[in-house]
């Protein structure tokens, strides 16, 4: 299945991330590309908010995974792979055990690692962030 949406401001963003958290389980991952500056860290950011995470939520580019506590228990995990230097690396990330304990599991980049991520989350839903000539951002869902 294939959606599209068309992001004009934060408050579509927001509601989208509400539609996308409400569909994302437990043990599930939610794949986010995009160029780099398409959103995908705001996108996680209104996705945090929406499942309660109070503190600041910030990109996990040199540290590759941060981990939020969920108010309501689980966690919610953000792995940036931009610099994972090949799929091997996604082993040392532990993914694959955040995933085996129930967390909800948002990558950024997963083009890095997609045979591992497919083998490790067959839950899976991914979201293409592009940004158009006008600022606004159009968000393709794909169902795996």
């Amino acid at each position: 299945m294939r959606r599209t949406w068309e992001l004009r401001s934060l408050a579509d963003t927001a509601a989208l991330a509400a539609v996308l958290g409400g569909r994302l389980r437990p043990g599930g991952a939610l794949l986010l590309e995009g160029d780099l500056g398409a959103g995908k860290t705001t996108f996680v950011q209104a996705l945090a908010r929406h499942y309660g995470v109070a503190r600041p939520v910030t990109s996990p580019t040199f540290t590759l995974v941060n981990a939020y506590p969920l108010p309501h228990g689980g966690r919610l995990v953000h792995a940036d792979l931009y610099r994972l230097a090949g799929p091997e690396g996604f082993y040392d990330l532990g993914l694959d055990e955040a995933a085996e304990e129930g967390a909800r599991v948002v990558v950024e980049w997963p083009c890095r690692a997609a045979g591992p991520l497919a083998a490790a989350f067959p839950d899976r839903l991914s979201l293409r962030l592009e940004t158009r000539p006008d600022g606004s951002r159009l968000a393709t869902l794909t169902e795996d």
